[in-house]
C-alpha cells in the first residue's frame, strides 16, 4: 500500500503538476485559514485524482479487552489517531468554524468558495467593536463632553457585546483543543448513567461523522484522496460478547456508504465463528457464524500456506532474534585468548559449557534451516509456532547437556526432531508417552527399550479413537496424522529408550495432557473390568 502510495502521488504530479500540501510549517496557517473563511467543494477535478495517502492506524482488542465496551475503545482508537495524525488545532477549529464539503454546482472548477456570511459577521463585529471603543475613548479622554457617563456606560456595553462573541468562539476552539473526542468519549462511558443514556449511540455517532467530513476537508486541501486504515488484531483471544461488539461497531458507526475507512480483520476464524455462535447477535441467521463473517466481510483473503522456502525465512527470521547465542560464542573466544595471552592453562569452566551448548545449538538450527534434510519439511507453517521451536530447542539441548555423562545421549539434530514433534502432535505424542509408562510399570520384556515408539501408539490407537470425545479439544491441537506416521514411522524411529530420555528435558509438551489421558485410561479399564461377562448360551447382539 505504501508503494502504490508512491506511484500513484507521481502519476498525479505527472498529470496535474500540483504538489499535495501538508498542514505542517506555513500549511497550518494555510489550512486554519481556509477553515475560518472558505468552505470547500468537491469538484470534477478533486474526483478526477488519483493520488492517494493511507493512515495506517493499529488496534489491538486484547488492550481493551477489560473494558466493558470494546468497541467505544476503538471508535476513540480511531479519534485519537486522526487528531495525532493531523494535529490538534485544525480538528479544534473544524469543530467550531468548519464546513462539511458539498458538491460543485455544474462546471465550476473552484475547490473554494469564500463564507460570506463568516465575513460579513465579522467585519459587522470588528466595526461594532472599533465603533464601541472609539465611542469609549472619546468620553475618557475629551474633556468638555456633556453626559460624559453616559458615553461611557454605551462605549462599556457596545464593547464588550461585541468583544465577547469573539471571546466566545476562541473559548470553544481551546475547550476542543483541551479536550479530544477521545476524552469525550470515554467520559461518557465512564458515566454511572452509561446504560441508561438512549443518545449515548447517537452522540458517538456524531463525533464519527465529524471526522468524516474533516477527513473530507482535508482531502481538498491536501489534493489527494485520504484513506485509513485500521487493522483489528488480538480479537480472537477476547471474550464472545466483545468479538461481537466490535464487528458491530465497524457495522453500524464506522461503514457508511461514504466513509474513508478500510477494515484490516486479522482473525483466525475457527475461533471468532464460535464466540459469535455464543452471542445474541447470530439471531435469524440461522446460529451461523460463517454466514455473518461472510456479509460483514468484503475481501476475504485467506493466508495460504507457507512453502519451503518461506518458512525457512521464517526460520531465519526467528533464530537471528536469538541475539545471546552468537554474544556467548564471542565473549568463550575472548576469554580464551585473554588465558592464553596472560599464560594460565585453560580449565574447562562454565565458559566452556556455554561454548558447547551453543556448538549444539547452532548445529540443530543448521538441521532445520537445511532444505535437503528431512526435518526442515515438518516445519510449521504457522510463524508462532517457528519461534515457539526456535525458543525451546536451546532450553532442551541445554538441560540434555546438564545431564550428560550417558553413552545413548541424544543427538543436536534428534534433540531438534523431539521438539518438533512436541509441539505438532501433542495429543499423539502424549498418548504414546502414557501407554509407554503403563507399560514400563508392568515389567516390560529386556528388549522394551528397543521398540519403537510409533509400533507401541499403533497398538493402543484403538483405545484413543473410543476417547476421542472426551479428548476432542485436546486432539484439535495436532496437525496432520499422516505426517506424524511418516515422522514416527520413517524418518524419525525414536525408540522407547530415546523417549524416556527425552522425557525429563520436554519443556515444550504440557503433561497436564498425559495426566487426564492416564485418569481416563485408568476410568476405563475399570468400566470395563465391572461390566457383567457375557454367558456363552446369549448370543451378544453387537
Amino acid at each position: 500500500m505504501r508503494e502504490e502510495m508512491v506511484q500513484r502521488e507521481e502519476a498525479e504530479l505527472r498529470r496535474s503538476h500540483q504538489k499535495p500540501r501538508s498542514p505542517e510549517g506555513w500549511g497550518l496557517l494555510l489550512v486554519l485559514w481556509y477553515l475560518a473563511f472558505y468552505k470547500p467543494v468537491i469538484t470534477e477535478g478533486h474526483l478526477r485524482r488519483k493520488n492517494i495517502e493511507f493512515i495506517f492506524i493499529r488496534f489491538s482488542a486484547w488492550q481493551y479487552a477489560g473494558c466493558d465496551k470494546l468497541w467505544a475503545g476503538l471508535v476513540t482508537t480511531l479519534c485519537d489517531s486522526i487528531r495525532h495524525h493531523f494535529g490538534a488545532l485544525p480538528l479544534s477549529v473544524y469543530h467550531v468554524m468548519g464546513t462539511r464539503p458539498r458538491f460543485a454546482s455544474g462546471f465550476s472548477q473552484k475547490e473554494w468558495v469564500l463564507k460570506k456570511g463568516t465575513c460579513l459577521k465579522l467585519w459587522g463585529m470588528l466595526f461594532v467593536l472599533a465603533a464601541g471603543l472609539s465611542i469609549l475613548l472619546v468620553a475618557l479622554l475629551v474633556p468638555g463632553i456633556k453626559d460624559h457617563h453616559a458615553l461611557k456606560v454605551v462605549g462599556s456595553a457596545v464593547t464588550s457585546l461585541s468583544g465577547s462573541s469573539l471571546v466566545l468562539g476562541a473559548l470553544s476552539v481551546l475547550k476542543n483543543l483541551l479536550v479530544s473526542e477521545k476524552q469525550k468519549i470515554e467520559r461518557l462511558t465512564n458515566s454511572e448513567r452509561f446504560t441508561s443514556q438512549l443518545g449515548f449511540m447517537s452522540k458517538v455517532r456524531n463525533e464519527v461523522e465529524v471526522l468524516v467530513d474533516f477527513l473530507a476537508f482535508m482531502e481538498i486541501f491536501e489534493r489527494r484522496r485520504l484513506r485509513v486504515v485500521l487493522e483489528i488484531t488480538s480479537l480472537d483471544i477476547c471474550y464472545p460478547e466483545k468479538v461481537a461488539g466490535v464487528l458491530n461497531a465497524m457495522n453500524t458507526l464506522l461503514s457508511d456508504a461514504n466513509t474513508p475507512f478500510i477494515f484490516i480483520l486479522a482473525v483466525d476464524p475457527s475461533v471468532i465463528v464460535p464466540c459469535l455462535e455464543q452471542t445474541s447477535c447470530m439471531k435469524g441467521l440461522a446460529d451461523n457464524g460463517y454466514l455473518y463473517l461472510n456479509r460483514t466481510v468484503t475481501l476475504p483473503f485467506s493466508i495460504p500456506e507457507m512453502g519451503a522456502r518461506s518458512r525457512l525465512q521464517c526460520l531465519e527470521a526467528a533464530v537471528q532474534t536469538r541475539e545471546d547465542l552468537m554474544y556467548r560464542i564471542i565473549t568463550s573466544n575472548v576469554e580464551r585468548r585473554r588465558a592464553k595471552c596472560q599464560g594460565v592453562p585453560v580449565v574447562p569452566s562454565r565458559q566452556e559449557a556455554d561454548a558447547e551448548a551453543v556448538r549444539c545449538i547452532h548445529e540443530a538450527f543448521r538441521c532445520l534451516h537445511d532444505s535437503a534434510d528431512a526435518l526442515a519439511r515438518y516445519l510449521p507453517t504457522n510463524g508462532a509456532h517457528v519461534r515457539r521451536i526456535v525458543n525451546t530447542i536451546p532450553i532442551t539441548l541445554r538441560l540434555l547437556l546438564h545431564r550428560a555423562g550417558t553413552p545413548d545421549t541424544p543427538s543436536p539434530r534428534a534433540a531438534a526432531a523431539w521438539v518438533v514433534l512436541a509441539d505438532q502432535w501433542p495429543c499423539r505424542l502424549s498418548w504414546a508417552l502414557q501407554c509407554l509408562e503403563d507399560a514400563w510399570q508392568s515389567q516390560p520384556a529386556p528388549d522394551f527399550g528397543t521398540r519403537s515408539l510409533w509400533s507401541i501408539f499403533q497398538e493402543n490407537v484403538g483405545e484413543l479413537s473410543s476417547l476421542r470425545q472426551q479428548l476432542h479439544n485436546v486432539l484439535s491441537l495436532d496437525e496432520d496424522p499422516e505426517l506424524f506416521q511418516t515422522f514416527l514411522a520413517g524418518d524419525f524411529p525414536f525408540t522407547a529408550r530415546d523417549a524416556h530420555a527425552f522425557l525429563g528435558v520436554t519443556v515444550n509438551l504440557d503433561h497436564s495432557i498425559r495426566h487426564k489421558m492416564g485418569l481416563l485410561r485408568g476410568l476405563d479399564r475399570l468400566q470395563k473390568a465391572a461390566a457383567p461377562p457375557v454367558s456363552r448360551g446369549v448370543q451378544c447382539p453387537h
